[in-house]
């Protein structure tokens, strides 16, 4: 595995497509990094980054690099544009997701700490997402036991 690269000549392997047109380029996957990712988001016009979201152990950091669109951060939404730029630090219940109001592809740099353990909570939808040991699993807030204890002698 190289561990250098150009963005332009990454493998097929690290580039991941939905059906209009979102496309990440896993460029710290490409090099070997294995505590750190460096994605390359394009979102095309009229689409959006993500879900909107938060993660319970992932940091993560977001740096616009072309085009504009709209950040939306815990409800609040504001205007990016190239040269703005966000932390999210874990565990702050910090939803976020960028939409491509523009008319030209926005292209963002997206930086975080891979976990081996990590929930993503997706509050308009009330699901949760665990990832750990390579498995994901995914259950809305509703379905949560709320009769359920760990306490032994209960």
């Amino acid at each position: 595995m190289e561990h250098v690269g150009h963005v332009d000549h990454i493998s097929e392997a690290f580039i991941w497509r939905d059906q209009v047109g979102l496309m990440t380029k896993e460029l710290g996957k490409a090099v070997g990094n294995k505590k750190l990712y460096v994605n390359l988001d394009s979102v095309p016009p009229g689409a959006y980054s993500t879900k909107y979201h938060t993660h319970s152990m992932q940091e993560e950091f977001f740096y616009v690099l072309a085009g504009q669109g709209t950040l939306r951060v815990n409800k609040e939404e504001r205007t990016v544009t190239p040269g703005d730029f966000l932390g999210k630090p874990a565990g702050q219940n910090i939803a976020h997701t960028f939409y491509n109001h523009g008319t030209e592809p926005l292209l963002i740099l997206d930086i975080g700490t891979v976990e081996g353990e990590d929930t993503c909570y997706y509050p308009e939808e009330d699901v949760f997402l665990h990832r750990i040991c390579g498995k994901s699993h995914a259950y809305r807030g509703g379905d949560v036991l709320s009769d359920w204890t760990s306490e032994p002698n209960a």
